[in-house]
């Protein structure tokens, strides 16, 4: 059994034991779809008990159910007791849990029972670790689908304690010093090169005006730009993605809250109605832009009036009006206004080169559309840090306004379980939820997984690592978004605060046991090695820079002609890079063997186990449905998702340079992945290669490709240190 399934097992009993029903259920879920092992029967049989316990007798019954099939005459005698023991008590008059679908007064009591099932010492004398359960014809429990507590909001709450909106302030600075920098640096090379080929070409001068600092220049564009946003937003909206006027007596249709929650913010505000609109799309998404109050435009989706219900819709508009009123919106629709005209530049440079696809200007387009992509991706990265910390900022916000953050709860999951869908039904992750990704409530990148595997585990399983992995927030650097997991708890602790049961169990006493822990920092410190590697570079500098000192000082040694311009830190950089990128190169691509691949049955418990991380590759072969954006657009292979029968999963790809066949080429298709499982704040897939049911195989050279960059550090830090 593996260490981590062995750990969460054991916690799960524990919890199981000591009373804390949720936790335990958040624990064994994940390990009891996993496979027809000792372990995994071991926590059906604790679920059973779990959801007895806890109320929920339908799902007790029917894991229950399943037990009474097993071919182990122990596990199934204590089964049929306890099946005899839940029907009982399912017979007595009383209200239960519902499924997702039923949303009746009832499914928003969460009741109590005193179970009397077999207890847990039956489960350890029937399904110990003897080897007995290895059973395979033993039937696997159904899938229990999403299910909703319908949780109450509070009646009557206290205003909470204010939260300092200095980090968020100082942040928007840097933001947008940081957005100056880069395209002043941008604008620069551009200058540069320009100027450069006018020289080298013949009977031309170059421009004098280029040689000037373009840093006033970009300042005023850049006001210009704030002061115009809301209007050239509009625009650029409108003709992109078709938005339009959202009737605010329209609104009322979906959600009479959401009006009463828009007049009284803002009558209290002294501030006019911020205009609505709509844009015509089925994903749930939601944005605000603007540059004041009076200017603020909230944007819904069409999908999003369509999946939510009346109070989650109000909580979304209240979010949208806590970034208004932490004037966070103004940056955003500043990063939007550049970046947007960018994205569709990218798009239909793209279509040209597909349309161009013999002709002699094909490579040009498509090495040109690459570079935009990177130019788009290189402008967004400068609000990475900013948009993931506004966001805790609206939802204390929407919380505070409706008394609902159960219902702001239900909203974010849903969005992304509406987002996940959406690129099932595309079959592509749209541009409209890429290029828009910055501002909305919820990423596309964090929804793939999480919205497509709903229904497969409870959410307190699938939020558990976004809760509780000691580093999740370090391989948060990329992500546009905060963890979800960390914003609903934030939002259980509100609703514990105001004494309302919270939508999902998640709590801040969940943790890692001491052991994981010590695995887990291990991991950790493996993961960064090559970035470890930088600082050891650099203390490596400092001991050859004092020992030549001392041997100068002493005439035993002169190195001067090397080390007089300290150019060979550089080289001390380079080679701690390289050494760090060795050490995590074998953890990172481990053998894949037949007898440790995992298939993609087992992804529900890979997404729930709280302690692993990316440098825990798990070797998997997933089949499934290629998804992902085909031609040009996607000749970087920036997206490609794997749809398998259990979710979605982001596949990572890199290529030979003209390889004849490219994944994107496959997309529609099903396919057999074979890679390494990695579990960040998106998970996703290192492919090692991809092959077609007609025999074609793709190989993505990931190792190869470490190696080389190691080497080319390491032969370049080396020059650098002995020629300076």
């Amino acid at each position: 059994m593996p260490s981590h399934t062995e750990s969460a097992l054991e916690a799960g009993l524990a919890a199981l034991k000591q009373g804390n029903y949720q936790t335990a259920i958040a624990q064994l879920e994940p390990i009891a779809t996993q496979g027809n092992g000792t372990a995994s029967l071991q926590a059906r049989v604790g679920l059973v008990m779990a959801y007895a316990r806890s109320g929920e007798l339908k799902k007790a019954i029917a894991l229950c159910q399943t037990l009474t099939e097993s071919q182990n005459t122990q596990v199934k005698e204590w089964a049929n007791v306890a099946l005899t023991h839940l029907t009982k008590k399912r017979k007595k008059p009383q209200n239960s849990h519902h499924p997702a679908a039923d949303t009746s007064p009832a499914a928003t009591t969460k009741p109590r029972y005193s179970s009397s099932v077999p207890s847990v010492g039956l489960q350890n004398r029937y399904v110990g670790n003897n080897g007995l359960l290895n059973s395979p014809g033993y039937t696997q429990p159904k899938e229990f689908g999403i299910y909703w507590r319908q949780a109450k909001r509070a009646k009557v709450w206290q205003p909470l304690k204010k939260p300092s909106l200095i980090p968020l302030r100082l942040l928007s600075v840097g933001t947008f010093i940081a957005l100056f920098w880069v395209l002043k640096e941008i604008l620069k090379s551009v200058m540069a090169a320009i100027n450069i080929t006018l020289v080298k070409l013949p009977y031309l001068e170059p421009l004098q005006l280029l040689y000037r600092d373009p840093s006033r220049l970009i300042l005023a564009i850049l006001f210009i730009a704030i002061a115009a946003s809301p209007w050239l937003l509009d625009w650029l909206l409108a003709y992109f993605y078709g938005q339009k006027e959202l009737s605010k007596d329209l609104l009322p249709n979906y959600s009479r809250e959401t009006s009463r929650v828009l007049h009284r913010y803002c009558q209290q505000r002294h501030w006019p109605s911020p205009q609505l609109r709509i844009l015509p799309i089925a994903a749930p998404i939601a944005l605000t832009y603007g540059n004041l109050p009076r200017n603020a435009r909230i944007v819904v989706s069409q999908g999003l009036l369509e999946q939510l219900a009346d109070d989650e819709i109000a909580a979304i508009y209240a979010s949208q009006l806590g970034q208004i009123t932490h004037q966070d919106f103004v940056l955003m629709s500043l990063l939007l206004l550049i970046t947007l005209p960018i994205y569709q530049l990218y798009q239909q440079v793209a279509v040209w080169a597909d349309k161009l696809s013999k002709g002699a200007f094909h490579w040009p387009l498509t090495i040109t559309s690459s570079l935009l992509y990177g130019l788009w991706c290189v402008l967004t990265g400068t609000g990475l840090l900013y948009s993931r910390l506004r966001p805790y900022h609206s939802d204390r916000l929407a919380a505070e306004v409706t008394g609902n953050p159960n219902g702001l709860t239900r909203a974010l999951l849903k969005i992304s379980i509406g987002i996940a869908n959406d690129v099932k039904r595309e079959e592509q992750t749209s541009g409209l939820l890429e290029s828009l990704n910055l501002l909305l409530p919820v990423s596309y990148q964090q929804s793939i997984s999480l919205g497509s595997i709903a229904g497969h585990l409870n959410f307190e399983s699938l939020l558990m690592w976004d809760s509780i992995n000691p580093y999740r927030r370090w391989l948060t650097v990329n992500n546009t978004h905060p963890l979800i997991g960390d914003r609903i708890r934030n939002l259980c602790q509100i609703a514990q605060h105001w004494h309302i049961d919270p939508e999902v169990h998640i709590t801040s006493q969940q943790s890692l046991s001491e052991q994981t822990l010590q695995v887990t920092h291990q991991s950790f410190l493996r993961q960064t090695a090559p970035f470890l590697g930088v600082p050891l570079g650099l203390v490596f500098a400092g001991l050859i820079w004092l020992v030549w000192q001392t041997a100068f000082a002493l005439k035993f040694l002169n190195l001067k002609w090397i080390y007089e311009d300290l150019s060979f830190v550089t080289g001390c950089l380079l080679i701690g890079f390289s050494i760090g990128t060795v050490i995590r190169m074998n953890s990172f691509f481990p053998n894949i063997k037949q007898s440790n691949i995992h298939t993609d049955q087992q992804l529900p418990h890979l997404l729930a186990n709280p302690s692993s991380l990316p440098i825990d590759s798990v070797p998997v072969q997933f089949v499934g449905k290629l998804l992902g954006r085909q031609g040009m657009s996607n000749f970087l292979s920036q997206d490609l998702i794997l749809q398998s029968s259990t979710g979605l999963v982001k596949l990572h790809h890199v290529s030979w340079l003209g390889q004849p066949i490219n994944p994107q080429d496959l997309v529609g298709r099903q396919i057999i992945v074979t890679g390494w499982f990695r579990r960040g704040a998106t998970p996703w897939i290192d492919i090692q290669s991809i092959q077609t049911q007609s025999g074609k195989t793709i190989n993505s050279p990931h190792p190869i490709w470490s190696i080389i960059l190691a080497v080319a550090a390491q032969a370049w830090g080396a020059y650098i240190f002995l020629v300076g």
